[in-house]
């Protein structure tokens, strides 16, 4: 948002007759405390009245509405030695995407101003309690439950059909997105007209007529020009580290997309391969020019992390490249356990994850996370690893390793993924098929029975035929098989 459209914003806010349940005006600030029940009431308020957003604005009387400005910095304040809006974040349940603005509406006059989305689906809480307000007063929502019921009854909009930009005009719409992006990458023509193009948005909800027209935060994430422009998506952008290492202690260099996932998907992938090491041990498949990690499991993890990332939690999508390995993780818990992400498809974001298969930008449903672990077989890498943790999502691709050097969990994680490999591609996992994943000798076929045995002690996988007698020919199937 500019400084012109904070300006008018405020403008607009000062002419309520009076503060309300998601409005509020204050002078200057008197505690991180009192700022986290207001979040909390707002967001609440907010959510019961229909309004996408709520207002908390420092530099304005509360009774007369008259803009005095603030002395108060609502960026640069902190809690202890920690910054406020990162305290205040970690406090609120579940965790929202506010932003906090700083601007000066005249050259006398300093306003700070938070915009708080509305509660979706349950109430927001700050220090695990919830807050209201009542005419212009914060109370604590269990007091009202009738207004408590409000929200939890309440249908969410999902993320994408929200609105990012409002009160735009046709010309604004190919002003703030890359609409010739869209059509190249759905192969077909470009239409002749501006309400041609407008009319095909609107079809794929990338635009919406509102108050003339607006764009939708699913238009702004695939095709802004610079997802800057749009507050609400802005911090939703790819980034790409490169540490010197193994761990994060030296950074070699970054990488911030500026724009929708659309226009930068292709060339993201091309800059991360480019960062990727060559394999030094090479596989029987592989020749020496080979890279170290597949760049089609690459490119399915990375949209993977697009399109199954929660979208109402802060954080990006993340590539962090390490010596030894790559990690891609995103904003958001999976809808289903890391032990079904190869048979098993729920999509968090279902537009999204349409468009991007219809632009051919990832794999079609459920056909992708096998692609990668045949992948990373033929690759002789070790198994991928899915870590959920901290309301986040990280999947990690380890360099190769010969297998000696794999410890008991990694070659169990193997054997399990190899099953899961062979049970989607109608197969069974053997002794056989299992010795040619990990390349054992035939003379060695004990290594493989040693870690069928221990994936079976611990339940990963089961004998597809319990009732056979024959070692020699048994076959494994996944534990949910």
């Amino acid at each position: 948002m500019t400084e012109q459209q904070l300006i008018e914003l405020l403008n607009d806010l000062v002419k309520q007759p009076h503060e309300s349940e998601w409005v509020e005006f204050k002078l200057n600030f008197h505690s991180p405390e009192e700022i986290g029940t207001r979040i909390s009431s707002l967001s609440n308020g907010a959510c019961i009245h229909n309004k996408a957003t709520g207002y908390l604005v420092f530099g304005v009387e509360d009774q007369s509405h008259i803009i005095r400005g603030t002395s108060f910095k609502a960026k640069s304040q902190k809690k202890g030695g920690e910054d406020l809006e990162h305290w205040l974040t970690s406090r609120l349940t579940p965790k929202i995407d506010f932003t906090v603005y700083e601007f000066d509406y005249d050259t006398t006059r300093h306003i700070s101003l938070y915009v708080i989305p509305a509660a979706k689906n349950q109430p927001v809480e700050f220090l695990h309690q919830s807050y209201i307000r009542i005419g212009s007063i914060t109370k604590k929502l269990n007091e009202y439950p009738e207004k408590q019921a409000k929200i939890w009854k309440k249908d969410a909009i999902p993320f994408e059909k929200e609105i990012a930009m409002d009160n735009l005009s046709a010309a604004d719409i190919t002003k703030y997105l890359r609409t010739e992006a869209y059509f190249d990458l759905m192969k077909i023509p470009y239409p002749s007209t501006q309400e041609g193009v407008i009319d095909k948005f609107i079809e794929d909800s990338l635009v919406v007529k509102n108050h003339g027209y607006a764009i939708t935060k699913l238009g702004a994430l695939l095709f802004a020009k610079q997802l800057k422009d749009f507050e609400s998506v802005a911090r939703k952008s790819i980034r790409v580290v490169v540490y010197k290492g193994k761990n994060k202690v030296e950074t070699e260099r970054e990488q911030i997309g500026g724009s929708g996932y659309a226009i930068d998907f292709e060339n993201f992938l091309v800059w991360i391969n480019s960062q990727l090491p060559a394999n030094e041990e090479i596989g029987k498949a592989l020749r020496k020019e080979s890279r170290m990690y597949p760049e089609i499991a690459v490119r399915e993890l990375v949209a993977n992390a697009l399109v199954h990332q929660d979208l109402n939690e802060k954080g990006f999508p993340m590539i962090e490249i390490f010596s030894d390995r790559i990690e891609i993780s995103n904003p958001g818990k999976p809808l289903v356990t890391p032990e079904r992400f190869i048979d098993a498809y729920v999509s968090r974001n279902e537009k999204l994850a349409d468009i991007m298969r219809r632009m051919g930008l990832c794999e079609e449903k459920g056909s992708g996370l096998d692609k990668v672990i045949f992948n990373i077989e033929l690759y002789q890498l070790p198994p991928l690893n899915v870590i959920v943790a901290e309301s986040r999502t990280r999947v990690t691709m380890y360099s190769y390793k010969v297998l000696l050097d794999l410890d008991k969990k990694e070659k169990i994680r193997a054997c399990y993924q190899h099953a899961c490999l062979k049970y989607v591609s109608n197969e069974k996992m053997t002794n056989q098929s299992l010795r040619d994943r990990f390349k054992i000798a035939d003379q060695n076929a004990a290594t493989a029975s040693r870690i069928i045995r221990d994936a079976l002690t611990e339940g990963d996988i089961k004998e597809d035929d319990p009732e056979s007698k024959s070692r020699k020919y048994a076959s494994y199937i996944p534990f949910w098989a």
